[in-house]
């Protein structure tokens, strides 16, 4: 966590110098990949191979942000990015960091999943942070909860310069509606890991793979609509993606 606070500590900062701010910013980012360098090795020891993949990429993207923001000490475009990372950022750590706030969060998520899986007639009960269904016992941790995308979504639809009804409208498409869908998600590896629905490997099935496809859907067509609502965010695409034309 040293190596995240550093970044948006940074990030802060860069946000607050007027002049070659996106230099300062650099710094941030250099500390932002080197966090994600290291995470691809906590999702293996678990199996997932699909988050440490994501995670070796989000640190290339990083590391590619350093050279974009030296080469570029003024760009808006990075500057918005660099904002929309401190905005999810601020947004996410307090349920990391605090045990008063994950634990309430967690809680939460493990009630409503339980509460959702009894109203369909499936006869789950919750223990603490696990969930037992058939003999049959998931730990609902703060992964579980959407917390990382609904971060994301917050600090791209707050980020970028247009109209706060609009940004509004954009975030009240995408953090509630991922809230609710990771819901119906956790309900699903439940059900089909306390049922056993594909054997054995019920729950690799339904949480690595057949979950995976749903969310990532999901999140898709959740940033479309949010393109549509805030076409500036489209804008800050193309322009990141003309950087990255000029490299290759």
């Amino acid at each position: 966590m040293i190596l995240l606070w550093t970044s948006l500590i940074l990030f802060l900062i860069a946000l607050i110098i007027p002049r070659n701010k996106n230099i300062i910013g650099a710094f941030g980012w250099m500390f932002f990949a080197a966090h994600w360098a290291i995470q691809p090795i906590h999702y293996l020891e678990i199996a997932d191979v699909f988050n440490a993949v994501l995670t070796i990429f989000v640190s290339l993207f990083c590391i590619f942000m350093v050279f974009f923001n030296f080469r570029s000490p003024k760009s808006d475009t990075l500057l918005t990015i660099t904002f929309a990372v401190v905005i999810g950022g601020f947004f996410y750590f307090p349920f990391a960091e605090m045990s008063l706030l994950k634990d309430f969060l967690v809680d939460a998520v493990t009630f409503q999943t339980v509460w959702g899986l009894n109203f369909l007639g499936i006869p789950a009960t919750q223990l603490g942070s696990n969930i037992l269904l058939n003999g049959y016992i998931i730990e609902i941790i703060l992964a579980c909860t959407g917390i990382e995308s609904m971060a994301l979504f917050t600090g791209v639809t707050f980020a970028v310069d247009a109209p706060p009804m609009r940004r509004f409208k954009a975030f009240m498409v995408s953090v509630p509606l991922i809230y609710g869908l990771n819901i119906i998600r956790n309900m699903f590896v439940m059900a089909a890991y306390g049922y056993q629905w594909f054997g054995e490997h019920s729950f690799y099935i339904a949480h690595h793979v057949l979950a995976k496809i749903g969310s990532t859907s999901a999140l898709f067509l959740m940033a479309y609509v949010v393109f549509l609502i805030l076409p500036e965010v489209v804008d800050m695409i193309a322009d990141l993606a003309s950087m990255f034309r000029v490299v290759r």
